[in-house]
């Protein structure tokens, strides 16, 4: 069962559980008179009021909401409010239980700092919010300020174990990320490969059967043909029996050679659609015809980095929980590509490094990229990209 679970639910089903048992004591306070427990006076536990109960559920509920879709989404504004939330919630039930319970949930909190914030942010946000009950251990449990700051410190040192361990679920989620992207790319690369090795191989075996095979069959010909004129008789049938085979011979490595070469284009389907396997926090919906096919191997590589950085962008950059791809070749011959998101989109299109570099791939082999974008509506783009050269002055004139 463990193994179905990765890093980020371990964290939050952990966290889960352990703002269910600070919540034990505080119910235990409540129930104790009803099952006729007594206790000396001035030890019964102090019963938290409505206030610190509403504080209790609020931790839990901000926490719930913070870790629904830990690292797989874009950090928004209401992140950090609720964040916020959090981690007044926490120290608002110590203060309404005057007991450390707030810095058990404290603890809780400090998971999700390294995925919300910046290691020094997450550090002092940690030690602010656990030095903030420093007045409730000095007031309601009669510590020193001394015995209090030590108090805090220790509880601290308990956060600072749980924001690195959270810390290295972080790197470790990015690391698997990373590694699952290389792996997409690596395969659709060798896909690509797999389909340029084949269509060299295609063009060489055309090669030799029209440089040789063809040279000397049309040699054999001439030769019948001249024989043919200089026999006689039975052998003359024969020689002309001989020439007509020959002539069918060299018809049919003709046409062997032309299917040969038809059949040497890459299928760019084959390399396009490993890209989609296994992305995380994204439905990536393929539409690529088949067989899309392109005879130039570079163009295919310039189509295959612009859909995988489609994908990464969708899945950094856009919040987005679907993709959608659809890849054909148009009539004017040119590979058309168009990917729509559901994300949330944008009022103004700032291009990074990865838009750029697409743009210039796609100029450079005489293709185009246009982009269309607004708060709500996701993102979405169209390429253009000649199939050949020969086809670069018609997809020019094609709509974008």
């Amino acid at each position: 069962m463990l193994a179905r679970l990765n890093h980020t639910r371990l964290l939050r089903y952990a966290g889960l559980f352990t703002w269910a048992v600070v919540g034990v004591p505080l119910l235990y306070s409540w129930i104790w008179p009803l099952v006729g427990l007594e206790y000396e006076e001035g030890t019964a536990p102090p019963r938290m009021a409505l206030p610190g109960w509403i504080s209790y559920f609020a931790a839990g509920l901000s926490y719930a909401w913070l870790t629904r879709d830990l690292g797989k989404r874009r950090i928004r504004a209401l992140d950090l409010v609720l964040l916020l939330v959090l981690t007044g919630s926490a120290v608002s039930v110590s203060y309404f239980s005057s007991s450390g319970l707030g810095s058990v949930l404290l603890m809780v909190a400090a998971s999700v700092l390294p995925w919300l914030l910046s290691v020094p942010v997450g550090v002092s946000w940690l030690l602010l919010s656990q030095l903030a009950v420093v007045p409730l251990f000095v007031r309601a449990l009669g510590f020193s300020w001394v015995e209090a700051v030590m108090q805090s410190v220790l509880y601290a040192g308990f956060s600072t174990f749980v924001f690195v361990t959270s810390l290295v679920a972080k790197q470790q989620a990015e690391a698997r990320e990373e590694q699952r992207r290389l792996n997409a790319e690596l395969r659709a690369t060798r896909a690509l490969l797999g389909e340029s090795v084949r269509v060299n191989e295609r063009t060489r075996i055309s090669r030799e059967l029209h440089d040789l095979l063809g040279h000397h069959l049309t040699a054999l010909s001439l030769n019948l043909e001249v024989a043919g004129h200089l026999s006689e008789g039975r052998v003359k049938e024969h020689v002309q029996q001989a020439h007509t085979l020959a002539r069918l011979l060299l018809t049919d490595v003709r046409e062997a050679v032309s299917q040969l070469r038809e059949g040497g284009a890459i299928d760019l389907s084959a390399a396009m659609l490993p890209l989609a396997e296994n992305v995380p926090s994204l439905d990536i919906h393929m539409d690529v015809q088949s067989p899309l096919t392109l005879d130039d191997p570079e163009r295919a590589h310039v189509l295959l980095r612009c859909t995988q950085e489609i994908i990464t962008n969708a899945v950094r950059h856009a919040g987005a929980r679907n993709l959608w791809i659809a890849a054909r070749r148009n009539a004017d011959g040119c590979i058309v590509v168009d990917a729509r998101d559901d994300g949330h989109g944008a009022d103004l299109l700032v291009a990074g490094n990865g838009l750029r570099g697409m743009r210039e791939r796609l100029l450079q082999h005489g293709g185009q990229l246009t982009i269309e974008t607004r708060p709500g509506a996701g993102f979405r783009l169209h390429l253009t990209l000649p199939a050949s050269a020969a086809a670069a002055a018609a997809c020019e004139g094609a709509p974008a």
